[in-house]
């Protein structure tokens, strides 16, 4: 795999993680009743770690000698208040941009980077963490 593909990989994930930011501070601001005590924290946490991902992500394509992407990945955000569908809609983005992650990783292996394969495999797991949560909240 080369690193052009790798960057286009990564891009890919920095869109996701985009998109993902701005799903969930937007859920968290309209999430409505009861649920919004446990769901709006919850929301409000996505938010900072796509964030705080999206920097991880941005930074590795610039040290592979690429130009990060400055737009999310345009898969429609829905919006809704209510929190079932929300969370139906978390699952479907965890659920892609774990897939990229998990792609980003075979590529990785490549390059024999450790460090960025490190710091990659830490995003990985904590979209896996997300998803699991989502799961185990849908019941």
């Amino acid at each position: 795999m080369t690193e052009h593909n790798l960057i286009q990989t990564l891009n890919d994930a920095l869109g996701w993680e985009l998109r993902a930011a701005n799903m969930y501070a937007h859920y968290a601001a309209n999430i409505r009743g009861i649920h919004r005590l446990q769901l709006s924290p919850m929301f409000t946490d996505e938010a900072t770690e796509s964030t705080m991902h999206a920097d991880i992500v941005r930074k590795a394509i610039v040290k592979l000698g690429g130009v990060p992407v400055t737009e999310r990945n345009p898969h429609e955000i829905i919006h809704t208040t209510q929190y079932g569908e929300m969370l139906v809609h978390s699952l479907e983005t965890e659920t892609k941009a774990a897939a990229v992650y998990a792609a980003i990783m075979i590529e990785l292996e490549s390059v024999g980077d450790q460090d960025l394969y490190d710091a990659i495999e830490q995003i990985y797991l904590a979209e896996l963490r997300s998803l699991e949560e989502l799961r185990l909240l849908m019941g």
